[in-house]
């Protein structure tokens, strides 16, 4: 146990450290944007107009889960829309690239991998951007960079260099809670045991596909790597794997859950949503026969 213990806390650590640039970046620039411009300018130039799915789909397949939590913080401060979100947890690569290159994939299969991960989430965000525009909900462009600085309990003056403080204490309170996180999945994962979790997932292609998307949800590297293996090792299909791999967005649930607290019903909705988005083209890989290879 304190093997696993150890082993948690280290990794934990280099996957935190990893996402500290990203996050604070992230969150200097909404302090900026907050700050300096109008609400209608900052939602203009944030949003990305419509295109938001597409380049967060873009962006995401970048094998870096820290853009997943950038993504989230943006949310959080209403200057994405629900589709942008969802498509670059979508395309979010985590580990299934090193992985891939470690065990010398042809460049073709991983270019196929890539592609489909950015065209589903491209896809998938238009698709639920459009079909909120019939709602009331639409996007969140009632919350603001302000609200999340209130939250964090960070300060918001004028004063200069107040807008580094800001970003500062934002990256530490979001690395903190993902670390003390990391570290519990971690332990709970390794404490389950691979073989078990293989043995899941290597059941029925129609099962193993809804199987496979609840473990990637697991916000932890921990289940992009061992579905990517187990697709590796030919113990997965490509729709199995692909489910898994869509919904495995890094920490960027946690980061959502984290810094859109107040908001915990919504919060649900869009990790179901993501689910039931990664199963459904998860069993239209599998029922379609496509294969990567």
């Amino acid at each position: 146990m304190g093997a696993i213990l150890w082993d948690a806390v280290i990794d934990a650590l280099i996957d935190t450290a990893k996402l500290i640039p990203f996050l604070f970046v992230t969150y200097l620039a909404m302090e900026a944007l907050e700050r300096h411009t109008s609400d209608r300018a900052a939602r203009l130039i944030t949003e990305v107009g419509r295109f938001g799915p597409l380049a967060g789909a873009a962006v995401g397949i970048v094998p870096q889960c820290g853009f997943s939590a950038a993504a989230a913080s943006l949310y959080s401060g209403g200057l994405i829309s629900i589709g942008t979100l969802l498509s670059v947890f979508l395309s979010t690569s985590d580990e299934m690239l090193p992985i891939f290159l470690s065990e010398r994939v042809a460049l073709p299969v991983i270019l196929k991998v890539l592609l489909s991960k950015m065209v589903i989430g491209a896809l998938s965000g238009f698709a639920v951007d459009f079909l909120l525009r019939f709602t009331r909900y639409r996007s969140k462009t009632e919350k603001h960079v302000r609200d999340l600085c209130d939250e964090e309990h960070c300060g918001y003056e004028k004063e200069e260099g107040s807008i580094v403080r800001s970003a500062l204490i934002h990256t530490l309170h979001i690395v903190l809670f993902v670390f003390v996180i990391t570290v519990a999945l971690t332990i709970a994962v390794e404490g389950f045991g691979e073989d078990r979790v293989a043995g899941f997932l290597g059941g029925s292609p129609i099962a193993g596909t809804f199987l496979a998307a609840a473990f990637g949800l697991i916000p932890n590297c921990a289940s992009s790597v061992l579905v990517t293996q187990l697709y590796l090792d030919g113990l997965l299909g490509a729709g199995q794997m692909m489910a898994g791999l869509l919904v495995g967005a890094g920490v960027g649930l946690l980061v959502l859950f984290r810094t859109n607290h107040r908001h915990l019903r919504e919060n649900i909705k869009v990790t179901a949503l993501l689910y039931v988005v990664g199963v459904f083209w998860g069993l239209i890989i599998s029922l379609t026969g496509f294969s990567f290879t």
